[in-house]
């Protein structure tokens, strides 16, 4: 979609971090594909800062558009599991749902992804919410103290910004290098479910969508990551927790297979 608001918000991020105006040559002007493309970069390498509200106001203005365009899923419309009613799996855009939050597969520095059009959930996340999100992250961070790392199997809750849901609870998954993962690396990744879900509880949500955490570039295996998603979520259900609808988005074929058969 085409949009007069691109080129302000590239020379603004260029006129900040002059050090990528040669990348203008790979993204050409008269291109507009091209140009969207080259502020989505900008906006991915941009470290966290103050912000400038005109450029804020530009950036939601595009942002908003974009999310209008796509359109919104209502996590709560979504056909319920044949077994489970307070389970639900689409296979789709995560950027697109309705619902209270969303989960993000974060990395542990939580500041989402700094590689440029990189295709990970994170990276998507951060750039359909817009730059308030990383600079919520880095307040995060800074909460922490200096070198603090997100831990593997916590959750952090921060706003969803331009984003139609109204929160993103960030996660980090173990990593299986090898692809088979161990009783520990199971463990860690239902604590990601039942962290999100406790920190969603406590901020008095009730729906949330889960991504396939871990099973993109940390390597876990999407069968077994599949079933310990689905095995956490309904334990933490079943023990009370207050949220009354968990989506497990999906992204391929395979996933949504995986998952309703699960939920069948």
């Amino acid at each position: 979609m085409e949009s007069p608001l691109v080129e302000p918000l590239v020379a603004h991020l260029l006129a900040e971090m002059p050090e990528r105006r040669a990348w203008e040559r790979e993204f050409p002007r008269g291109d507009p594909a091209a140009r969207r493309l080259l502020l989505r970069a900008l906006m991915n390498v941009r470290p966290p800062a103050p912000l400038d509200p005109g450029f804020l106001r530009d950036q939601d203005a595009l942002l908003g558009a974009e999310r209008d365009a796509r359109g919104v899923v209502d996590a709560l419309a979504l056909p319920p599991a044949p077994a489970d009613p307070r389970l639900a799996v689409w296979r789709g855009d995560i950027v697109r749902l309705g619902a209270d939050a969303i989960v993000n597969a974060a990395n542990d520095a939580l500041l989402g992804c700094f590689a440029p059009l990189h295709a990970c959930i994170d990276n998507a996340i951060h750039s359909a919410a817009g730059l308030q999100l990383r600079d919520a992250c880095a307040r995060e961070v800074a909460a922490h103290g200096e070198g603090w790392r997100a831990p593997t199997g916590g959750a952090a809750l921060t706003p969803g910004f331009n984003l139609p849901a109204r929160f993103v609870l960030h996660t980090v998954g173990p990593v299986v290098a090898d692809g088979r993962p161990g009783e520990a690396q199971r463990e860690a990744l239902a604590s990601c479910y039942r962290s999100c879900l406790a920190a969603a509880a406590a901020a008095g949500l009730r729906s949330v969508a889960f991504c396939c955490v871990s099973t993109g570039v940390f390597g876990y295996p999407a069968e077994d990551a599949a079933r310990v998603a689905v095995a956490a979520v309904r334990a933490a259900l079943d023990a009370g927790s207050p949220v009354g609808r968990v989506v497990f988005d999906v992204f391929s074929a395979r996933d949504e297979s995986l998952y309703r058969s699960l939920l069948a």
